[in-house]
């Protein structure tokens, strides 16, 4: 037994992808494809966050899902295919190059259909589905974007996913460089920022999860 998590080393880390994995063939296709695209190739979640989040979306029941950083799309599929028949995924993202390669691997699995791609700076489509009407109507938001953006799409996300929905946010541990209070970099300090506000943050229920790079869940809640 254990009074708090404990550390996971390369062997360990293999162990629970050997036992526990279970992906999909395309996504592990996609997942592969973004290995050849470089360095840039860290940007994708791991495969075993991709998992998590698609349980999340069973569990919760949830049907129409926000995403703030789409990439190359694994993440987004990971959710699609958790999604029911009539489920939805509003994606969004600025690069049209990056989207275009997970698009042939949505169509290939066969839920294209279920999600909706909008280009363009995230602030703007986020304020332009309210100005649509869509506040409240989100059960589960994902942030996995610019983290100096964090704190804006996340003030988005909360008037656009409903009371009881969720909010997942990507990156919360920065491969560790939160600790460092001292830390120059723009990145890191903001999301020292944010993990401080979501700490006190009464409109919200929280846990932070060492998963991936660190993936905090905040449930909106009923009367925020």
């Amino acid at each position: 037994m254990s009074n708090r998590t404990i550390a996971v080393n390369d062997a360990l880390y293999d162990y629970i992808i050997e036992q526990s994995l279970r992906e999909p063939s395309v996504l592990q296709e996609l997942r592969m494809a973004t290995a050849e695209l470089g360095d840039i190739k860290r940007m994708q979640i791991a495969p075993e966050q991709g998992q998590f989040m698609a349980m999340l979306v069973r569990l919760t029941g949830a049907s129409r899902l926000l995403e703030v950083g789409t990439f190359t799309g694994y993440s987004t599929l990971a959710c699609a295919l958790a999604l029911p028949e009539h489920g939805a995924i509003t994606a969004c993202d600025i690069s049209e190059a990056w989207t275009r390669l997970g698009q042939h691997y949505w169509q290939k699995a066969g839920v294209h259909n279920k999600i909706h791609l909008r280009l363009g700076p995230a602030a703007e489509t986020l304020e332009a589905l309210l100005a649509e009407g869509q506040a409240n109507r989100f059960d589960m938001m994902f942030i996995d974007a610019d983290k100096g953006g964090y704190d804006t799409y996340y003030e988005l996300g909360l008037q656009l996913v409903r009371p009881g929905g969720l909010i997942l946010i990507d990156n919360v541990l920065w491969g560790g460089d939160v600790v460092d209070a001292n830390s120059p970099d723009k990145d890191t300090q903001a999301i020292q920022r944010l993990n401080a506000k979501l700490a006190n943050d009464p409109r919200i229920t929280l846990s932070l999860l060492p998963i991936g790079d660190g993936l905090t869940l905040a449930r909106r809640n009923d009367n925020p």
